[in-house]
């Protein structure tokens, strides 16, 4: 098989482009731009195009298939050229789903969540050493790439609900069709593509119209929104809800009660907790007992950027966290506050996404940043830029925000600044918390 890849720079794109070489398939791929840590991997398995920008030519008979990327437009002379010569063209989503074909599928599925809970499934299945191909949106402890094609009879999938591609607008979700389906929770996000809630929810209650009757949908149970859904659109399916298990937090773990008897774990926070759930009851249609779940599940410390500990010193401590929406920041800091009672909690919050940077959208983050004794947010006119969105104004993020004592911050140096003053006046251990998809501006947070 021959497969090109328009885009390959891509997070996802890339990485299967490395899946489907390994596999043994003839591999090439083009793009305008490509930036590490892509760049690095695509050259380590020679995948790396010898230069930048669509070139027509390479668009040849030989081609099997060609799998388009999400920052292709729609008038990529490549594109053009397969379209013309007949070529299969896939997003990576439908591709997935033909590589998958004979596979079960587990999709994990929801606003919020499904990073942490496919990485959790993932990590008790190779601890179980269980054969399975996946797909996950971010690095996992352990494992070398995010995505695994092989002749593996499950395959395991993190769902997003963006667009699939430039002539595929439907959400990557609707193209998996699973046998076995985990809704995390409903919060609204992507106001570029949905600018309604009520538009947004619709396309959850699309996937779980189109799932086929009797699959497997284990849900969040104390999310109102995902409860509404199930009631309404999902009658056709087998529901297994899931709620927040028994803990407690001591010095040192965060300790489980269970039917095994007390787990002591790594991850922290209500949130997490509740995917751990979700993560349980696909291990036990999988095959895994509650015991075997529980004795993998304690060495789970976490997927990348997911409440991930930057540094540890006496006295202070710091994660980085990819929160961006308003139901992840919740989350995440009530997960820290709770966690460390005791320390002095500074919170920073960088304005990244196209949905954050938008001023009708930023009264959605009322009261978010409330739980940290000192908190900043970060937003830079490059970001705007890149966006293609307007200048913010300082004074009126604030106001959306609805907190007094924020600081805000356009100039990463600074930010930094800021954070060594507030942590430098404590008088208690510090906690610090940096939230984004982004990089702050490219800070460099090793620095703390």
């Amino acid at each position: 098989m021959h497969i090109h890849f328009i885009a390959v720079g891509g997070a996802i794109m890339h990485q299967l482009a490395i899946a489907l070489h390994l596999k043994g398939y003839t591999v090439t791929g083009s793009d305008d731009e490509i930036t590490d840590p892509a760049r690095t991997n695509l050259r380590h398995y020679g995948l790396l195009p010898l230069a930048y920008g669509w070139f027509p030519e390479k668009i040849t008979g030989q081609l099997d298939a060609v799998i388009l990327g999400m920052h292709a437009k729609e008038d990529n002379p490549e594109l053009k050229k397969a379209r013309e010569a007949g070529i299969p063209v896939y997003s990576f989503p439908e591709y997935m789903y033909e590589a998958s074909r004979d596979k079960k599928r587990v999709v994990v599925a929801g606003s919020h969540g499904k990073t942490t809970t496919t990485s959790m499934i993932m990590h008790v299945l190779r601890d179980q050493q269980m054969d399975f191909d996946y797909l996950v949106g971010a690095r996992v402890e352990g494992f070398e790439h995010s995505v695994r094609i092989s002749e593996a009879p499950v395959l395991i999938l993190e769902g997003d609900e963006y667009p699939a591609s430039v002539i595929e607008k439907r959400p990557k979700i609707h193209f998996y069709h699973p046998q076995v389906s985990v809704l995390t929770g409903i919060a609204w996000d992507h106001v570029n593509v949905f600018p309604t809630f009520e538009q947004y929810k619709e396309q959850f209650a699309i996937y779980l119209r189109e799932m086929e009757t009797g699959s497997v949908l284990i849900y969040n149970a104390e999310d109102k929104e995902v409860v509404y859904l199930v009631e309404k659109e999902a009658s056709h399916l087998k529901l297994m809800p899931y709620v927040t298990p028994n803990f407690k937090v001591t010095d040192n773990a965060v300790v489980l009660n269970t039917s095994e008897g007390k787990v002591n774990l790594q991850i922290f926070g209500s949130h997490n907790l509740q995917n751990m759930e979700a993560a349980r009851k696909v291990c036990n249609i999988l095959g895994i007992s509650d015991a075997g779940f529980y004795r993998s599940i304690a060495g789970f410390s976490g997927a990348a950027r997911r409440l991930e500990k930057i540094t540890e010193r006496e006295g202070f401590i710091a994660y980085r966290d990819f929160a961006h929406a308003p139901s992840k920041l919740k989350a995440t800091l009530s997960a820290v506050r709770e966690r460390f009672p005791g320390h002095e909690l500074i919170a920073c919050f960088e304005l990244h996404t196209f949905s954050s940077l938008n001023s009708a959208f930023l009264k959605e983050y009322a009261h978010t940043m409330d739980p940290a004794d000192h908190g900043a947010l970060f937003f830079s006119a490059h970001a705007l830029e890149l966006k293609g969105l307007p200048p913010l104004d300082p004074v009126e993020v604030k106001q959306h925000f609805a907190n007094d004592k924020l600081a805000v911050f356009e100039q990463k140096d600074a930010l930094e600044a800021w954070i060594r003053e507030a942590a430098g006046k404590s008088d208690r251990p510090v906690c610090l918390l940096l939230m984004s998809s982004g990089t702050f501006d490219g800070m460099d947070l090793s620095s703390f």
